[in-house]
Parts: C-alpha cells; sequence; structure tokens
C-alpha cells in the first residue's frame, strides 16, 4: 500500500509538473503569435517597420536597396520636405504602386501628378486609417528663436501609428512641444535630438519624462559638425523615471563614431 501511493504520488506531481511545463510553452507560443512590430532602422530618420503582415516606410531617402529587402511598402510615411525625410528619386526608385503615401501639404505640392492617386494629405491635427492602422498626424516645429527658420508650424507631421492596441510616436523634426508633451499612452517614442535644427539632449528628455512612454528610441541625432550625447539623453531619462526604456538602435550603420 505504502509503494502503491508513492508510485501514485510521483505520476501525479510528474504529470503535474509536465501540465505546468505544457502550459509555460503555451504561453511562449501563444506571445509568439501575437501582433508584433519589427523596427529596422534605415539612417537618420529613415526606418521600415514591420507590423503584423504590413510593411510602412518611415521618410524614405537614401538608396532602394536599404528598403527592398525588407519588402514593398503598403503605407509610407514623409514627415516633412528636407532632404533627410522627402526624396523624390527615393519614392521613383522603390516600387511603390500599391503604397498609401500620407504627407503634410507641403510635401505633396513637391510630389508629381503620377502620385496622387495615392497620396493622402495630412496636415496638423488630422487622422485617417489605412490597413487597420489610424495615422495622426501631430504638429512638429521649432520654438527657439534662432531655429524657428528651419521648422514653421504647420507645414510638417510628426505622426502618431495605432494598431492592435499599440500606439508608436515619430516626431519629426521638433523641439520639446505642448503637442508632444500633451500625448498619451504612447509605447514606443521615436525622439529627435539634434542642434541646430531640432532639440537638445535636455529637451528631448524632459518632454519624455512629461508624456511618459513606455519605450523611447532616439534617433535623428546626428547634428553639424556634433552628435548628440544619447548616452547623456538615456541617463537624463533613467534618472527622473526608470520605467521608461531607452532603446538604442543603429541609426548611422555607415558613421564611425
Amino acid at each position: 500500500m505504502k509503494k502503491s501511493h508513492l508510485y501514485s504520488f510521483v505520476i501525479a506531481f510528474y504529470c503535474t509538473g509536465l501540465v505546468g511545463v505544457l502550459g509555460q510553452e503555451n504561453k511562449k507560443l501563444a506571445s509568439k503569435e501575437s501582433p508584433s512590430i519589427e523596427i529596422i532602422p534605415v539612417e537618420h530618420a529613415s526606418a521600415v517597420l514591420k507590423w503584423n503582415e504590413l510593411t510602412i516606410y518611415i521618410d524614405p531617402v537614401g538608396e532602394k536597396t536599404s528598403y527592398e529587402s525588407h519588402g514593398i511598402a503598403d503605407l509610407i510615411l514623409i514627415t516633412d520636405i528636407h532632404g533627410d525625410h522627402f526624396s523624390l528619386k527615393t519614392l521613383e526608385a522603390l516600387d511603390t504602386g500599391k503604397a498609401k503615401i500620407m504627407v503634410p501639404q507641403a510635401v505633396a505640392d513637391k510630389m508629381p501628378d503620377a502620385f496622387t492617386p495615392q497620396i493622402d494629405v495630412l496636415n496638423n491635427g488630422d487622422s485617417k486609417e489605412r490597413y487597420g492602422i489610424k495615422v495622426e498626424a501631430i504638429p512638429m516645429y521649432n520654438l527657439r528663436e534662432e531655429a524657428l527658420k528651419f521648422h514653421a508650424k504647420g507645414r510638417g507631421n510628426g505622426y502618431v501609428l495605432i494598431m492592435d492596441g499599440q500606439r508608436l510616436y515619430f516626431s519629426g523634426d521638433t523641439e520639446d512641444i505642448p503637442e508632444m508633451r500633451a500625448l498619451q499612452d504612447i509605447d514606443k517614442a521615436f525622439i529627435c535630438m539634434n542642434l541646430p535644427y531640432t532639440m537638445t539632449v535636455e529637451s528631448a528628455a524632459n518632454a519624455v519624462l512629461e508624456f511618459q512612454p513606455k519605450e523611447v528610441y532616439p534617433y535623428h541625432y546626428r547634428g553639424r559638425p556634433d552628435v548628440s550625447d544619447v548616452v547623456k539623453f538615456k541617463s537624463l531619462v533613467a534618472s527622473g523615471n526608470k520605467n521608461i526604456q531607452v532603446i538604442q538602435l543603429d541609426w548611422y550603420p555607415n558613421d564611425d563614431f
């Protein structure tokens, strides 16, 4: 009888453990099957997002080979008219035939008629849904007197992308404007910081600490002649709120610094 009870206990323990392991494995499989976002930095302000079955180009400039290997775009977002955000040469070289292209009016004015059927014009405060992604156009502009000439309010857009309960924010070229500070429930924030064109590391960190995204990705941080101190940015954010994760990607693969 004692042996029988012992065997029963061992079998029960083994089965319970096995169920526990299988349960954990199922959770892992379920998490893998959940909607995911792959972030592929191209350079400076340019990126590719793989979100569910969609491919999204952010400010595509440069060689088409930097984008082709990641798939044909379903959606393209362009923030501003400057050459590090908008390149007609790049757009014409890429296969954009199936893509919707969301741009501010200032960018639309620079695009030839051949692109007109694909263009959605979004100005500050506008929103549009394509392929299940809602895109909100957020203002981007300078605050410092000496920088007002670079980005006038109303010309360009930052963007918030919303799908599957996740909210991504791309700042575009901006300073720590009230509209950025007022953002809520941002999961991933891509924040610029380069002088003289956008904002200081200190201003960027201060804004991030106010709107509190879950994750922040410093990008667009090369200036002239210096590169912004992203290590300092990370330190400032961490000292203000340890719950905000700062994630550093390689936005300058061709530069040695």
